[in-house]
């Protein structure tokens, strides 16, 4: 007896998920560490190292585009994809409504994010 396989999207949230979890938790700690902590304090390094100007200039370089809008796109991927399996936990059985609200939303953020990346300029 052939048996047809169901076609299944899950293997791409599942990849940016786990893209977007490897990066919070080896990067996370470290953004939080230097502009939560570092450059407003000026411990280890110097309290300019955040002004505008010089992150203006990051922004506008296509290597810094591209750190800060997979850094962006990534955390809130994985941002979507847990909090549409955590809505199992508190007893909502989410259906595609769920799916397409958590999703769509990171979609949505992810097409702004670049928008506004590609209005800075370069």
């Amino acid at each position: 007896m052939k048996r047809e396989l169901k076609r299944s999207n899950a293997p791409i949230f599942w990849a940016l998920f786990g893209a977007g979890g490897m990066l919070s938790a080896l990067l996370g700690p470290m953004l939080v560490f230097i502009t939560g902590i570092a450059v407003p304090l000026g411990v280890f390094l110097p309290a300019d190292t955040m002004s505008y100007p010089k992150m203006l200039a990051f922004a506008q370089n296509w290597i810094g585009k591209g750190f800060i809008f997979a850094i962006i796109a990534l955390f809130l991927w994985h941002a979507a994809h847990r909090l549409y399996h955590s809505l199992h936990d508190f007893g909502i059985h989410a259906g595609t409504g769920a799916k397409l609200i958590c999703y769509g939303l990171a979609l949505v953020a992810t097409i702004i994010a670049a928008y506004a990346l590609l209005v800075v300029g370069f």
